[in-house]
């Protein structure tokens, strides 16, 4: 989980540049709006837009956007109906790619991250050719530094996390869908602080590239996490260490 591990570090470090820009609380709205379209207004009693919420709030999205957003998506309020897409493909020596995406008119979506895949020597393929290769999972990250190992692994399994692992500076904690809210709210209860929270799509296995591919494969990566559509992206590159903080201080 390596490839996926450094990513998630590289977009962590670049959050506050994205708030900058007015993007993480542009997928926020969208995602805490079809929530609530999905499953009611209550986060009590919806999951997707509990997580939703908290992660609007560990942004410092306003209580006003937030409640504006609810009600968009119950139609309380007049907004845009978004439609759910995921798009799968290649980049560059054959690396999975899939991006989750949120738009109000598909044609122009498919179309724009067509190009995007193209220009960064990938190529979208047909809906499934890479879904197998990731598992929907509960990460939560956690630094090394701020938590004790053995205190850590006792609290997340007895809450019902699946797996620990160490990578490099942080402890990565796994757990299934259904219950990241658990294992989550068990180490807030604790004290012990997330770098981040999510349920993502874990690569089961990872792809090395090196070179001039693996530049083209950050490039490609950057490009369609900028895409104003695209809400989560995932990859199952390994690349270097040494590239990725290049790539990072970039």
């Amino acid at each position: 989980m390596s490839g996926h591990s450094k990513w998630h570090g590289i977009k962590h470090k670049k959050a506050k540049i994205d708030a900058a820009k007015g993007r993480i609380f542009t997928r926020l709205i969208k995602e805490i709006t079809v929530a609530a379209r999905h499953g009611g207004g209550d986060p009590g009693g919806n999951p997707r837009l509990r997580t939703a919420i908290q992660a609007a709030k560990a942004a410092n999205m306003p209580a006003d956007n937030i409640e504006r957003a609810i009600k968009k998506g119950t139609g309380e309020l007049p907004g845009v109906s978004y439609e759910e897409c995921v798009y799968e493909g290649y980049g560059p020596g054959g690396v999975a790619v899939m991006v989750e995406a949120l738009t109000d008119n598909k044609n122009r979506t498919t179309s724009e991250l067509r190009k995007v895949f193209s220009r960064n020597g990938g190529n979208m393929g047909e809906s499934g050719c890479v879904a197998w290769m990731f598992a929907k999972k509960g990460l939560l990250q956690i630094e090394a530094a701020k938590a004790d190992e053995e205190k850590l692994l006792s609290i997340a399994l007895e809450a019902g996390a699946e797996d620990m692992r160490r990578e490099e500076s942080l402890f990565e904690v796994t757990t299934a869908p259904a219950d990241f809210e658990r294992v989550r709210e068990a180490l807030a209860k604790a004290g012990i602080p997330t770098v981040s929270a999510e349920v993502t799509m874990v690569p089961q296995n990872t792809l090395r590239v090196e070179g001039k591919q693996a530049q083209q494969m950050l490039q490609l990566m950057e490009d369609l996490e900028e895409h104003d559509d695209a809400q989560h992206v995932y990859a199952n590159f390994d690349i270097p260490e040494e590239v990725m903080a290049a790539h990072a201080a970039s």
